[in-house]
């Protein structure tokens, strides 16, 4: 009996990557002749090494599931993505056997002698050390954890950004920003940070998989320097943050919100070498919240340009939110 989990849309897409710590994905078209060569050798490594609750095997058809195609970018198929806790750890283009098979049992082996409820010991076998929370630009206070993971990536809505650059699921990848000197760049074709567009606010939307105690907010912006070395873009000087709304607010609907902390950035805010200010938020309101709205209300100096490299959010996380009649997929798929 097959124990891969067929996508029917991008809402139990989301419950299953926040329900197993490493989610394998196969997104193919009914028309592919490589997706039908490849889909036996899928299926058989399905069969031999799901775990539900540690290692899922799933299929999306783009083209009845073309929201989630479009939010990850899936341009060729077959295309194979490997998720961790939530978040993408690497992509296979093509009806590549050798590496798919190779890549999947090293995931297996790792997720084996990982113990029960933990993702340490989750190396990336397409990348060279390094750990499931990837590269961070400060370091975490005591007693709390990076709780990027449980943002929605799916339901993100940011306003005023520019399309030239990275999209809104950019400042969540765990990589090291490529300004920073990392090989290559998170986002295939696009530059791995966002830009405002029109002027320097930017609004970002961000609900959660589960509820969340924040501590602290670390962002990290590289401004862009242009060939005559004046400043084309600049940090987030001046935040407002929101929490608990079920969307995002227009501009001028938060100028007339009560926000739930305001924030001044320095230039003393930043850190020198990876260029991350470390945010303490008032934590005491900041308990059991579903969503976050980080209004960017200007950015320092005259520049209309404000720019966003990465975003980590450090906390810890309550209970995964009930997803209703959703819960029967993995009922029916044996999760």
């Amino acid at each position: 009996m097959s124990q891969t989990i067929t996508i029917d849309s991008p809402a139990h897409f989301t419950t299953i990557l926040s329900s197993n710590r490493i989610c394998v994905v196969d997104f193919y078209a009914d028309w592919c002749g490589p997706c039908k060569a490849i889909a036996p050798i899928y299926e058989q490594l399905s069969a031999q090494l799901s775990r539900p609750g540690t290692l899922a095997f799933t299929k999306v058809n783009v083209d009845s599931q073309k929201q989630i195609a479009q939010t990850y970018n899936i341009t060729a198929m077959p295309t194979f993505m490997v998720f961790k806790s939530g978040r993408e750890s690497k992509r296979i283009k093509g009806a590549d056997m050798k590496a798919l098979d190779a890549a999947v049992k090293q995931l297996a082996q790792e997720a084996s002698s990982a113990p029960s409820g933990s993702t340490s010991g989750l190396e990336d076998p397409f990348t060279t050390g390094g750990s499931s929370k990837g590269w961070a630009g400060a370091s975490l206070p005591r007693g709390y954890g990076d709780v990027t993971e449980a943002v929605d990536q799916l339901n993100l809505d940011f306003l005023n950004l520019d399309s030239e650059f990275g999209g809104a699921r950019t400042i969540f990848e765990t990589t090291k920003p490529s300004s920073l000197g990392a090989k290559g760049k998170s986002v295939e074709g696009k530059k791995d940070w966002i830009e405002s567009d029109t002027d320097a606010q930017m609004m970002l939307f961000m609900p959660f998989q589960s509820t969340m105690k924040l501590h602290t907010l670390q962002i990290t912006s590289l401004p862009t320097k242009g060939e005559d070395g004046e400043m084309t873009t600049s940090r987030p000087s001046a935040l407002q943050l929101y929490t608990n709304r079920s969307h995002t607010l227009g501009f001028d609907e938060a100028d007339d919100e009560p926000a739930t902390q305001k924030i001044e950035l320095s230039e003393d805010s930043w850190d020198a070498t990876t260029g991350t200010a470390n945010v303490e938020l008032r934590f005491v309101k900041f308990q059991n919240i579903s969503s976050l709205v980080i209004f960017v209300v200007d950015g320092d100096g005259e520049i209309d340009k404000t720019r966003i490299d990465r975003i980590r959010l450090v906390g810890d996380t309550g209970e995964k939110k009930a997803m209703g009649k959703l819960e029967k997929f993995g009922e029916e798929q044996g999760e």
